[in-house]
């Protein structure tokens, strides 16, 4: 005998831009080795976290000249190579990296920031020696 209510098992569950598993701007995983930096230009960096060095989150200091930049910065410091995270609502991003859960950074649409907790607006990578 057929039932005319739906089948719950066939509707996905709902998926909030809020919550960090469906976040387009980064992905925690506990079992990696190393960050994936996408930077802004498309091009994407691995960044192993045996060569973590330290991360340091501050206030923009953009915001200094242009009142729309981003609010926050994060340098994270590798042996090798900077990555710079400018967005909002960073301090999840910092408890990741310091649990080495922090899977991967990449920017979003601006649009976007409204609807996430964190938000990451920019992405670079900086090598910090010759010939890496």
């Amino acid at each position: 005998m057929e039932s005319s209510q739906p089948n719950t098992n066939d509707i996905p569950p709902a998926i909030s831009a809020s919550s960090p598993r469906d976040n387009p701007c980064f992905g925690i995983d506990p079992t990696i080795a190393a960050l994936e930096a996408i930077a802004d230009e498309g091009i994407s960096y691995l960044l192993p976290f045996a060569q973590f060095l330290f991360a340091e989150r501050v206030t923009n200091p953009d915001l200094e000249h242009e009142p729309d930049a981003p609010p926050e910065k994060i340098r994270i410091c590798f042996a090798t190579a900077e990555v710079a995270v400018l967005g909002s609502g960073l301090n999840i991003v910092m408890r990741k990296l310091q649990k080495y859960e922090l899977k991967f950074v990449r920017s979003a649409d601006r649009r976007l920031a409204a609807t996430l907790n964190t938000h990451i607006a920019a992405v670079t990578v900086t090598f910090t020696k010759e010939n890496v």
